[in-house]
C-alpha cells in the first residue's frame, strides 16, 4: 500500500464511519474503482481504532460519567439504579452479539462477505430499511391531521431487551454494505427512540466492539507481518481527524434533518454496482487480486 492510497483510504474511513452509508463498503469500493488491492478486514479494523478515538474524545464527558458510575455500582448496590451505571451494563450487554458473531463468522467476514454483489445488495436493502425507519420517526414527530405527535423514547427508557436488539442490529454491520450506524440507528427508530438517542447509543455501543476488533487484528498482524504498518498508522491518524469532524456535524444534522439523502445515495450506489457487475464492467472480486 502506498502513502497516497493510505491517505485516501484513511479519509474514506473517517468520512463514512459515522454516516449510515457503510465505511467498509466504501473502503472496498474505493480500492475496486481505483485498481488498488482490497485493503482487507485487518486494515479496516485497525483504522477504525482511529475513528473510535474520535468517539472517545467527543463523548469523553458521557463516557467518563458512565465508567465512574458503573465502577461504583460494582460495590455500591444503591448505584445500580443510576442511569449512567445502567448505561455501562447496557453497553456491555449490547456488545455481546457482535462479539459472538464476529468470532463465529471471521472467515466469512474476511472472504465471501467482501464480494461486491453482497456489498451492493446490502447497500440497497439496508438503505430501504433506513428509509422506512426514518419515515416512521418523522410521522411520530410531526403527527398529522387526525393524530397528535407521539413522544419517542430517550436513553433513560433503554432496557436489557432493547440493548440486545441494538446489539443485534450492530452485528449486522459485520457484512460490508450494512453500516454500523445505519443498522443501529434504524433499529432504534423502529423501537421508538428519538434520532439523537439512537445515534448516541450507537456510537457508545461501537466502542467496545471496534476497540476489541482492532486490538485482535493488531495482535494478529504483529504475529503474521501482513500489515504495512507505516501507511496503516498514517491512515488511522487521518481517519481520527476526519472522523471527529464528521461526528460533530452528524449529531447536529440528525436533530433537524431526515436520513433520506443517505437512503437515496445508498440505493443509487448499490444499483450502479449491481449493474456494473451484471454487465461485466466490474468484477465482484475486483481489487482482491490487484497488484
Amino acid at each position: 500500500m502506498s502513502w497516497f492510497e493510505s491517505l485516501i483510504l484513511g479519509l474514506v474511513q473517517g468520512l463514512t464511519e459515522f454516516l449510515p452509508v457503510s465505511s467498509s463498503a466504501h473502503l472496498r469500493l474505493t480500492a475496486a474503482f481505483s485498481g488498488w488491492k482490497d485493503p482487507g478486514a485487518a486494515f479496516t479494523a485497525i483504522t477504525q481504532i482511529g475513528t473510535e478515538a474520535a468517539v472517545l474524545i467527543y463523548f469523553r464527558k458521557d463516557i467518563g460519567r458512565i465508567i465512574a458510575a458503573w465502577s461504583k455500582s460494582l460495590f455500591d448496590k444503591t448505584m445500580r439504579k443510576d442511569h449512567d451505571a445502567q448505561m455501562g451494563w447496557l453497553v456491555i450487554v449490547g456488545s455481546i452479539p457482535i462479539g459472538v458473531l464476529g468470532l463465529t463468522l471471521k472467515d466469512q467476514i474476511e472472504g465471501p462477505f467482501r464480494d461486491l454483489r453482497v456489498t451492493a445488495t446490502m447497500l440497497v436493502v439496508i438503505g430501504i430499511v433506513i428509509g422506512i425507519a426514518d419515515r416512521l420517526a418523522a410521522r411520530d414527530e410531526t403527527g398529522g391531521k387526525h393524530r397528535a405527535p407521539k413522544q419517542r423514547k430517550q436513553l433513560e427508557n433503554l432496557g436489557v431487551r432493547d440493548g440486545l436488539i441494538f446489539g443485534l442490529c450492530q452485528a449486522c454491520a459485520l457484512i460490508p454494505g450494512v453500516s454500523r450506524s445505519g443498522a443501529t440507528i434504524s433499529g432504534g427508530l423502529f423501537m421508538g427512540y428519538k434520532r439523537e438517542a439512537a445515534a448516541r447509543y450507537s456510537f457508545l455501543l461501537a466502542i467496545p466492539a471496534v476497540l476489541a476488533s482492532g486490538t485482535f487484528e493488531v495482535k494478529d498482524a504483529l504475529e503474521t507481518g501482513h500489515v504495512a504498518w507505516g501507511p496503516t498508522l498514517f491512515a488511522t491518524g487521518i481517519a481520527f481527524a476526519s472522523g471527529y469532524a464528521v461526528i460533530a456535524w452528524f449529531m447536529k444534522f440528525i436533530s433537524t434533518k431526515s436520513f433520506m439523502p443517505f437512503v437515496y445515495y445508498r440505493v443509487a450506489l448499490g444499483v450502479v454496482i449491481i449493474a456494473l457487475v451484471a454487465t461485466g464492467a466490474l468484477s465482484p472480486h475486483a481489487a482482491e487480486s490487484a497488484g
